[in-house]
């Protein structure tokens, strides 16, 4: 049997998970099969769009909790480094400036079930990611990026 994925992830996005689990199942559940209930009710299911819409929708919410089931289950708490403050580690903030006079940006290292760029929160498994991941402040590193390689200099770690 295949090795199981870690997801890492922080206390506050395992708890994230865990509501979304209970909305799941809950809440969209109950209003998925009560759309499969009132699509019934429009006679042939060979030609009723509404009944096939529904038990798509059913498809994609039991798969989702799947989905979230396994990243709970499989969730490794990122513990803050108290050891290493200025050194760039998962769970971690870190504040640099795009040389050579770029402007400073500020994003939260996390695991890739709790990215979300437009919060300023990037992946582990993200180039950027990748790239900053065990330097400290006043480092200058080659970050890749869709747009070829750019130079940083880490500003602030917390």
């Amino acid at each position: 049997m295949a090795e199981e994925k870690s997801y890492y992830m922080t206390e506050e996005g395992k708890q994230k998970l865990e509501e979304e689990l209970h909305h799941l199942k809950t809440e969209r559940r109950k209003e998925v099969v009560e759309r499969i209930k009132i699509a019934r009710g429009f006679g042939d299911l060979s030609e009723n769009s509404e009944y096939d819409a529904a038990k798509d929708e059913q498809a994609f919410v039991e798969a989702r909790i799947t989905q979230v089931e396994n990243m709970i289950r499989n969730a490794v708490i990122i513990e803050n480094d108290n050891e290493n403050p200025d050194t760039v580690t998962l769970g971690k903030s870190v504040t640099f400036q795009e040389l050579p006079d770029g402007d400073e940006e500020t994003y939260t290292i996390v695991g890739s079930a709790e990215a979300d760029p437009f919060e300023g929160k990037i992946s582990n498994d993200s180039p950027m990611a990748q790239s900053l991941i065990g330097h400290v402040v006043g480092d200058k590193v080659k970050v890749a990026t869709p747009g070829g390689e750019i130079d940083v200099k880490i500003i602030t770690v917390e």
